[in-house]
């Protein structure tokens, strides 16, 4: 700090209802978005209630810790961006944003996640990267819509079983997280480069028949794998 500066403190500011109207955007298709990303604030404006009639509502880069439940008025939005902030836990009210399709909850403190999430049956894309998580709630096996998920930089030992039940799953991405491997208890727990999961018809022929050989060969494997024996004594 230089010589003679006072180190000052990041003040949020106040956004008015007539600022938070020239920050909407209408489309060509004529879906209206709220973008109020980059504002310096660290409280969602209670103003901006009366723009609930929004289809997409863009908080990210700011300083938000909470989510109010008020947010539950926006029953049209489609998009909700919340990415790059301070949160640190969702409201239960979340669950009600019924027409939510994209959900972007990536770069927060988030250690876990209410089971109301489990409600947004429309949702397609959820991000999550980049938060403190270690376990998804059961729930979200209930979003059968869901055809993408980041969960890259949290805190995963594991694949989360939830997802296995989502059949219309296209794609996981759960970079750099501290996966636990089985071959011995006293083996650290490795970080994985890059792990995704895809549908075998997103695969490309060559790539296609190079996965099932490569599985036909591990099964093979474990089929040859002797059995313990058992010593009675």
């Amino acid at each position: 700090m230089a010589k003679g500066k006072k180190a000052t403190q990041t003040k949020s500011k106040t956004i008015t209802l007539k600022m938070a109207q020239d920050c909407v955007k209408l489309a060509m298709d004529g879906k209206r978005s709220l973008d109020l990303s980059f504002k310096e604030i660290s409280t969602v404006p209670t103003c901006i209630q009366k723009l609930f009639e929004m289809d997409e509502l863009n908080l990210s880069r700011n300083f938000i810790r909470k989510v109010p439940d008020f947010t539950d008025n926006f029953i049209r939005i489609q998009v909700l961006d919340l990415h790059s902030n301070y949160l640190e836990a969702l409201p239960v009210t979340i669950g009600r944003l019924q027409s939510l399709l994209i959900l972007n909850l990536c770069n927060n403190r988030l250690t876990s996640l209410p089971n109301e999430l489990g409600f947004l049956v429309k949702l397609r894309t959820l991000n999550l990267g980049l938060n403190l998580l270690d376990a998804l709630p059961a729930s979200l096996a209930g979003l059968k819509e869901l055809r993408h998920i980041g969960l890259s930089d949290n805190r995963f030992t594991r694949f989360p079983g939830c997802l296995s039940r989502l059949t219309n799953l296209e794609r996981v991405i759960l970079d750099r997280n501290p996966f636990l491997t089985e071959k011995t208890d006293s083996q650290d727990s490795m970080t994985t480069e890059r792990l995704c999961m895809v549908k075998e018809s997103f695969l490309c022929e060559g790539c296609l028949n190079k996965f099932q050989t490569e599985r036909r060969m591990l099964e093979d494997a474990e089929r040859d794998e002797p059995e313990p024996k058992v010593v009675l004594t």
